[in-house]
């Protein structure tokens, strides 16, 4: 393949040792068939010079990437899922492909798949996805990186030609592998694999491979393990800040699903949220609304709790307390900035931030089945800079009533944080880009019915036009 000079190589995970991933082969489809191609995600790593043919030899095929792993490695771990612990997890179904530095920044990333074969960790599972499956992720990662959410990217969806058997499908139903581009992969359940096992020398050197890979500033700090425990409590709290300030719900937020560096990923039964409702959930098999809407910030902590007892195993436990106790005061202050960020206004006080942060969840309880998630957040887009825009918009009528005069009242002391952004031709839509669970299935209808992919790429350059129109920048 013809190496971009951008593109930068640096497999670090394979040096921890067979402790921590086996390498596994790529199932050998009977198909590959570009679906998705994302360009952007592809030169902000150095892989935008590949042709059609190379994107499906090393995504669909899984051919080493120059100079990179010269295998796939199927990452060791354990978790909590539902609360209850599972000894028996791993990379069932997917594997850590290839590192590889960030063209602007450096930082270093991973390419990684869902649906790519067995793994010794596949549990009798086939190892497969569903192409409906891949579908769903690459929206849900769309949406998440248009509203600042810290997430993965769906770096390449491909059809892989296989009829799989699925209880929550109509079955036969296609398959596809996915292939995710992000942060890291090191979940908390890596961590809880090995104080599972009993080897605090394997916490430590996750812990130092952690802090040294992806947190050098604080490498020289003394306490590692409540070093790392705080930078990923400060991570969480801003992810957990995105997601609910987008009004979304992962819908399995176990310890698998989270990882140090404080990114979204693995989406299944994500959803965002119709009209404000904190019982809201997206799971059909979570009865008890353990991972609701408005149980999210519990269940974020619960797991930074799991963390911190590995950590427990080569750290100073007071310590660890310490930074776990300040995971409250994190996530108020990264509510506050989350939500400013959505609403386009610059910051005054602390007091006043809170005070119209309050209104707002306020306005958005009180509009109840009437106010939509997003269209409220799309009309107020730069506080008051926008009222002629919301006013004469399709909820005017809403915005009239005596509940949002408060949250009208407050927006107005905000200025708007770059105004010219509303010049941009989205905000001239009377509607904004949002993704709910009837919309995600009318883009999937004609996929399945006549193979039609243009409502789904129409969909996707929406999603890039609103990125580009709220330019928000992840809070990392």
């Amino acid at each position: 393949m013809p190496v971009s000079p951008a593109y930068r190589p640096d497999p670090r995970f394979m040096a921890l040792g067979p402790e921590f991933a086996d390498p596994v082969a790529p199932a050998d489809f009977p198909a590959t068939i570009a679906r998705v191609w994302n360009e952007r995600a592809a030169a902000s790593v150095g892989l935008d010079t590949l042709t059609p043919d190379e994107r499906l030899v090393h995504f669909g095929r899984f051919h080493p990437l120059p100079d990179n792993q010269p295998a796939p490695l199927a990452m060791r771990y354990h978790g909590h899922q539902f609360r209850s612990y599972n000894p028996d997890l791993g990379d069932g179904r997917g594997f850590l492909f290839a590192q590889l530095r960030e063209t602007d920044g450096g930082r270093l990333l991973d390419l990684a798949t869902k649906g790519s074969g067995q793994t010794p960790w596949s549990r009798n599972g086939d190892g497969r996805l569903t192409l409906k499956g891949g579908v769903r992720e690459v929206l849900a990662a769309g949406l998440l990186e248009a509203l600042g959410v810290p997430t993965s990217r769906a770096f390449s969806l491909v059809e892989t030609g296989e009829a799989l058997q699925r209880g929550d499908e109509p079955s036969p139903t296609r398959s596809a592998v996915l292939t995710r581009l992000s942060h890291s992969h090191l979940r908390f359940g890596t961590f809880q694999r090995q104080a599972y096992l009993e080897r605090p020398d394997h916490i430590r050197i996750l812990t130092d491979h952690a802090v040294e890979t992806y947190f050098p500033h604080l490498a020289d700090l003394p306490d590692r393990p409540a070093v790392l425990l705080r930078e990923v409590a400060a991570r969480s709290a801003r992810l957990l800040a995105g997601w609910m300030s987008a009004g979304f719900v992962h819908g399995v937020l176990n310890t698998d699903n989270m990882v140090v560096t404080g990114e979204s990923f693995d989406y299944g039964p994500w959803r965002f949220l119709p009209h404000n409702d904190p019982n809201f959930t997206a799971a059909y098999f979570d009865h008890s609304g353990l991972y609701s809407f408005g149980r999210q910030p519990e269940a974020v902590f619960w797991n930074l709790q799991q963390l911190a007892a590995c950590l427990t195993l080569i750290g100073d436990q007071a310590s660890l307390i310490a930074a776990l106790n300040g995971f409250s005061d994190l996530y108020r202050d990264a509510l506050r900035a989350a939500m400013l960020r959505r609403l386009g206004l610059e910051s005054q006080s602390p007091e006043q931030d809170l005070a119209l942060v309050q209104a707002a969840f306020k306005a958005l309880a009180t509009g109840g089945d009437a106010l939509r998630w997003e269209p409220f957040f799309f009309d107020w887009f730069g506080g008051a800079a926008s009222e002629d825009r919301a006013l004469g918009g399709p909820r005017a009528a809403l915005y009239g009533n005596a509940e949002f005069l408060d949250f009208r009242r407050r927006a107005a002391d905000f200025a708007p944080d770059r105004p010219e952004r509303l010049a941009h031709p989205a905000f001239g839509h009377a509607e904004p880009q949002e993704l709910l669970i009837e919309e995600v299935e009318a883009l999937w209808a004609p996929i399945a019915e006549t193979d039609d992919w243009g409502p789904l790429h129409a969909k996707l350059a929406a999603l890039e036009q609103a990125r580009q129109a709220y330019d928000l920048a992840p809070l990392t």
